[in-house]
């Protein structure tokens, strides 16, 4: 008699709603025209952003900013990714929806993620690594200055918060390291997959252990395969502790069970960028210049220019309370105008207006089944 079938119990618990609602969200998108390799660079990294960007955003040249912002509050989108160029530079700016601050690069140097590929004997690719947000990494950012704290809060918040007590470790398949360069001031991007291998055995064995059984017909014997030493390469070396780790838990791929000691190896993705901090606002793409790597201002010159923008805001708060009276003016003009010529007012004309199209549409449709019927005639003779 056949024994019961085992049950299997669910661990993975479903997001809900509100969880989805606090998870980040970015639009990676460019402004301008920037040529055909910086857009391959956008689809690159709306590919490292993944699962919580807009993988497939169309844009067209007459998009403006604030039609992406007019949409973000709706679709739940915190952060912006803006790729330009000019003739000289070509830049990337990191924004806060919908107020800002925003973080101004010059990006000196890029790589694409097929060009990454290309360089590796064997490139690592599996889609099922981006159905999980990168475990992002700062490394030196504990520099002085606000411009740096601002900058760290900015990356953080672009990805979801990872709580260790409930982590899976089959959600942890790829690594975002930004590292600051103290020398040359700049910062490398760089896109890794996570992977896992045995430790203290040599590449015959783990071809074994963690793969199929290879082809030995070129052997006499099976020790011929494993001392030969055309098999030996490098990477056979015996792994240091500062690369080993215990499992906590299974872990995808074969034989990775839990409390099993697990080389980790890093295989890059791409793309690859080289970027530089030029300025840092308050506002979204715009507001009060918080740092500038170039232009450093006295204190009275950062005082008459918040003077200044504070006036320029006062009279555009100013303009807009103008055109509301107005508008509200002639609308009340307009009512005036109606009680006096004993027209009706707008809402009777509306309603009037409505059931007069909803005539029309019938006394169409009337006279469509007409020919139908006519039509029905005509092919019945």
């Amino acid at each position: 008699m056949a024994g019961k079938r085992k049950r299997k119990n669910k661990t993975h618990k479903a997001p809900t709603e509100e969880d989805y609602l606090k998870v980040p969200k970015s639009f990676v998108i460019r402004s301008g025209i920037v040529g055909n390799s910086i857009t391959a660079l956008v689809r690159d990294v709306r590919r490292v952003m993944e699962p919580n960007t807009a993988s497939h955003l169309k844009e067209r040249r007459t998009n403006r900013l604030k039609d992406f912002v007019a949409v973000a509050g709706q679709l739940g989108v915190t952060n912006f990714m803006i790729f330009s160029r000019t003739e000289k530079n070509t830049n990337l700016r990191i924004c806060r929806v919908p107020r800002g601050p925003t973080l101004s690069f010059r990006i000196h140097e890029y790589s694409l993620a097929k060009d990454c590929l290309a360089l590796q004997k064997n490139p690592h690719t599996n889609d099922s690594d981006y159905h999980h947000s990168p475990l992002l990494v700062l490394n030196n950012f504990k520099q002085e200055g606000k411009e740096f704290k601002v900058m760290t809060a900015m990356l953080q918040n672009m990805f979801p918060p990872l709580d260790v007590q409930t982590m899976q470790l089959n959600q942890v398949k790829r690594v975002l390291l930004y590292n600051y360069n103290e020398d040359t001031g700049m910062i490398d991007f760089r896109h890794y997959s996570i992977g896992v291998k045995a430790t203290g055995i040599s590449k015959s064995i783990k071809r074994v252990v963690t793969t199929h059984v290879p082809n030995l017909g070129d052997f006499e014997d099976i020790s011929d395969y494993v001392l030969k030493e055309a098999v030996i390469s490098e990477s056979d070396v015996e792994d240091g502790p500062e690369s080993t780790v215990t499992l906590a838990q299974d872990y995808s791929g074969r034989n990775n069970r839990k409390n099993d000691q697990r080389a980790v190896r890093l295989h890059e993705l791409g793309p690859r960028m080289t970027l530089q901090l030029i300025k840092v606002e308050n506002g979204l793409c715009g507001g009060e210049v918080l740092y500038h790597r170039f232009i450093k201002k006295t204190p009275e010159e950062i005082k008459e220019n918040e003077r200044k923008r504070q006036k320029l805001l006062a009279e555009k708060a100013q303009r807009r309370d103008i055109q509301k009276a107005n508008v509200e003016r002639k609308q009340l003009e307009k009512e005036e105008h109606r009680r006096r010529t004993g027209a009706p007012d707008a809402q009777s004309s509306k309603q009037d207006d409505n059931e007069e199209d909803l005539l029309g549409q019938q006394m169409d449709l009337d006279d469509d089944d007409q020919d139908n019927d006519d039509d029905d005639d005509d092919d019945d003779n």
